[in-house]
């Protein structure tokens, strides 16, 4: 999950972790969801064995409300910024 400069939430998958979060920091194709709020760090990483299993969590994790995210960012980090 990357954090936004308004402190927004995105949550995605990718096979190539670095190479995304620039594609989202540079706005060279990155999510649209940046557009109006740039990404600002990346809160929380998690591998998967393949990608069926990470589009099932990516869509649990979108149903999340707000503060449970913060709370999953929160427990699984323990306050840890991942920098790229």
């Amino acid at each position: 999950m990357i954090e936004t400069e308004g402190g927004r939430l995105y949550t995605g998958i990718t096979t190539d972790l670095k190479r995304r979060f620039e594609q989202h920091k540079t706005g060279k194709g990155g999510a649209k969801f940046f557009r109006s709020d740039p990404p600002l760090r990346l809160r929380y990483t998690l591998e998967l064995p393949d990608r069926s299993s990470a589009l099932k969590l990516e869509y649990r994790i979108k149903q999340l409300s707000r503060q449970q995210k913060w709370k999953l960012v929160a427990k699984n980090t323990a306050g840890v910024e991942l920098d790229l």
